[in-house]
Parts: structure tokens; sequence; C-alpha cells
């Protein structure tokens, strides 16, 4: 991801806030310098359904014309929601809409009411991982250009072709927040998607799973993120994140993360984001 300045992306919250405020925090968090802009990637509010929710790729595409650098990402991308042959065409036509500057974050997935509203395949874990696995190889797959046959108990593909081929490929970074998960990520992943609080615990399990499988950690991506609050209620007053961000950063990366990823849920969270900068 290019971007520049803070090694800091942000996630503006893609619940309550209406594309065109969506779009203007995402603007004005790319003038202050923050590194990346992420969409989480939800169907539904979980308290009132009737609370507007931004489709995830589809506000990043708009993104990538209003922002000039900052990185924009997926944290993250649920595997069940969209056939990974269609994903790795829309993560083509953003890459080269963005000049580059598109990451993947992807995982299993979840959330049970959304799903069974919307009619999506909800399977048991043990099965979302081996999709989430076969999602990835048929992403690269698919970059290289094709034609790409492969069979596959989930995305078999057949003769695929896909035209034109991102450069670069973006990374993938494999959210996980448990051993099993660090261990997928470490095997195949461009990179972990980790989160607070556990972070910590997996830490070195993640390190251990990049050296069983002959990898450095030079070569991989951790990003760290902090969420938590309510939807439409401040999550960063008071936050170390604004209040003494170097100090925060410093403390992260000492702790082996290569970019934070802070939630903004709010208008008022986006402002106390932009002000922080004068405080680096």
């Amino acid at each position: 991801m290019t971007g520049s300045g803070l090694p800091i992306g942000v996630a503006i919250g893609t619940i309550g806030l209406a594309a065109s405020e969506w779009l203007d925090a995402a603007r004005r968090l790319d003038a202050a310098g923050y590194r990346a802009i992420w969409a989480w990637d939800h169907l539904v509010g979980k308290g009132d359904p009737t609370v507007p929710v931004l489709e995830q790729w589809t506000i990043l595409a708009a993104a990538a014309g209003t922002t000039p650098q900052a990185g924009l990402g997926t944290f993250v991308t649920n595997v069940m929601v969209r056939h990974p042959a269609v994903l790795a065409r829309m993560a083509s036509t953003l890459q080269a809409a963005s000049g580059g500057r598109l990451a993947i974050g992807l995982a299993i997935g979840g959330g049970d009411r959304a799903m069974a509203a919307y009619g999506l395949p909800n399977p048991p874990v043990e099965e979302r991982v081996r999709r989430l696995e076969e999602a990835i190889a048929v992403l690269r797959a698919l970059w290289s250009g094709g034609p790409v046959t492969r069979p596959s108990p989930f995305y078999p593909l057949v003769e695929a072709h896909a035209f034109p081929r991102p450069e670069p490929p973006p990374p993938i970074l494999v959210g996980a927040q448990s051993k099993r998960g660090v261990d997928l990520a470490a095997r195949i992943g461009d990179g972990w998607a980790a989160e607070e609080p556990s972070f910590d615990a997996l830490r070195s399990r993640y390190l251990e799973g990049l050296d069983a499988a002959g990898r450095r950690r030079d070569d991989v991506r951790v990003v760290v993120g902090h969420g938590g609050g309510r939807t439409g209620v401040d999550a960063l007053t008071g936050s170390p994140w604004v209040e003494r961000p170097a100090e925060a950063w410093a403390d992260l990366q000492a702790r082996g993360a290569d970019e934070a990823i802070v939630t903004a849920r709010t208008l008022r969270d986006v402002a106390a984001l932009v002000e922080a900068t004068a405080r680096w």
C-alpha cells in the first residue's frame, strides 16, 4: 500500500454513516497523512436492522477516486459473502483504479443472523477454514491471468481467464484470532490481520508458524486492529491513539506490528484523529 506519513491506518465504520460522510472522512484522513483507509464487511447492523450499512467494496471503489495517496484495504472481507473468482475480478479492477493501493484482509466470516437473512451459506468453522484456503488459491491463480483449470470441492475453475492482471497483486492478509487461524496466516498469507487483545497471545504462534513454513518475518506484514465500542458512539475519546499517538505506535511496534488500524466509529472520531496528527 502506498500511503505516506503516519504508520497508522483507519477503519472507518461502515454502519450508520452516509456514503457522502464516509467518503469525506476518507478524504480528510488521507490529507492528514494516515497510511491507509480500511472498510468493514457488514451486511446489517447488530442492533437496529434499519440503520444504513455501506457495502465494503463499493465504498472502497468510490474512495479510490477521492483519495490520492492513502492505501485502501478490507478489514476484513468475509470469504462466504463473495465467490473468490468474482472477488479476484473485483480486486483486479480496484487495484487498477487506485493505482496499486489495495490490500485484502480475508477471513472465515461469521454473523449467523445476517447470513441467514440474506440466504448466504454459513457452514461450520471447519469448512469455512477450508474455503478460506481455497479462496486464497483461487485469487492468486486468477491473478496470473490464466487460463486456469483447477479442481476444488468448493471453487473449481475450468479454462478461466482473468485480465487485466493486477499490478502488483494485492497482498492478502489473513484475518485470524485463533491458533489455527494464525497457522494458516503464517503458512499462506502475505501477512496477518490481527486484532487486539488477541495479538499478544498469538504473536509467538504466528512467528513459529513462519519458521515452520520456511518464511521470513521481513517478507510478511502484520497489521493490528484496535476496535471496540458501539455504532454511533464515539470510540476514541481519551484514546492513546488521539492523546499520545506516537507513544501508542511505539508500544505497538515494539510488540511486533508493522501497522496499526484504529477504528473511527463516528465523525467526531475522525475529527479527533485529524487533530491528533499535530501531536506526532
